[in-house]
């Protein structure tokens, strides 16, 4: 096989992956609402603060909004898009915000308008170079792309033991833009003129039918679930009630926040 036919055996099947998340996300919009964790307010502050100006942020890959309103607590107008309608109907909204569908690729937002682009747990499902143009074509001058994910959630003492076996298990079920998330976007390709960003904690305190909840969003779990015709989550169900105590109970779940940020 030459090099240019791999490559696009490669897309095809990228474009494969983006199109099975899109319909995912949008079968689990609810739950994504209900259950997927809100960013600390100190990382929109930073954001907000290495902006040039704060008329105009756009959300990219809003879902259903999980940045948006605290974006919209800083900047004059915010503009969500996202490829599924769902997880945009399932909870974004604003008096100072905008939603519709679009692609990032492709986001029908006017020309060097945007102080801000945020990308929040998303960058790793778009087609980066022409992703890129388009920030370059949105944003105005000094603008920024901020983008951060986050990977497995953590827990203390046993729980913590059977949701570590729990996200191994799920490992060879997530898609191959994963690898991207693991590393903290470290290993993808960024031409920007970086900016050093500091670290901000990402805790909640869930009780066990939340975190039962959040890990039936994974986009893994959905796609064993598909596969297997079965249910990981309610299988390790009764593994994490046994050492949880009371279910109405919270436990601290943290994760790690990684950023990358930087102006054209």
């Amino acid at each position: 096989m030459t090099r240019g036919a791999f490559l696009v055996g490669l897309e095809a099947l990228i474009n494969l992956e983006v199109q099975a998340a899109v319909g995912h996300f949008s079968r689990v919009a609810g739950a994504y609402a209900a259950y997927r964790p809100h960013y600390p307010a100190a990382l929109f502050e930073w954001a907000a603060g290495v902006a040039a100006a704060k008329d105009l942020a756009w959300d990219c890959g809003a879902g259903n909004g999980q940045a948006t309103g605290d974006l919209a607590r800083h900047f004059r107008r915010v503009v969500a898009t996202d490829a599924s309608r769902a997880q945009l109907g399932a909870g974004v909204g604003g008096t100072n915000v905008a939603a519709w569908v679009a692609t990032a690729e492709r986001s029908a937002i006017r020309g060097r308008t945007a102080d801000l682009v945020a990308v929040a747990q998303a960058l790793h499902w778009f087609e980066l170079q022409t992703f890129y143009r388009e920030v370059r074509r949105v944003l105005r001058p000094r603008g920024v792309l901020v983008a951060w994910c986050y990977a497995d959630p953590r827990l203390e003492g046993a729980a913590g033991e059977v949701l570590e076996r729990f996200a191994a298990a799920m490992r060879s079920w997530w898609p191959p833009q994963r690898v991207m998330v693991d590393s903290g976007y470290r290993d993808i390709p960024f031409p920007f003129d970086e900016l050093s960003c500091p670290t901000f904690p990402m805790s909640v305190d869930w009780p066990l039918d939340v975190l039962l909840g959040y890990l039936g969003t994974w986009s893994a779990v959905g796609a064993y679930r598909r596969s297997r015709g079965s249910d990981p989550v309610a299988a390790v169900h009764p593994a994490l009630a046994d050492v949880w105590g009371d279910p109405g109970s919270t436990h601290r779940v943290t994760w790690t926040l990684a950023l990358r940020a930087g102006r054209p």
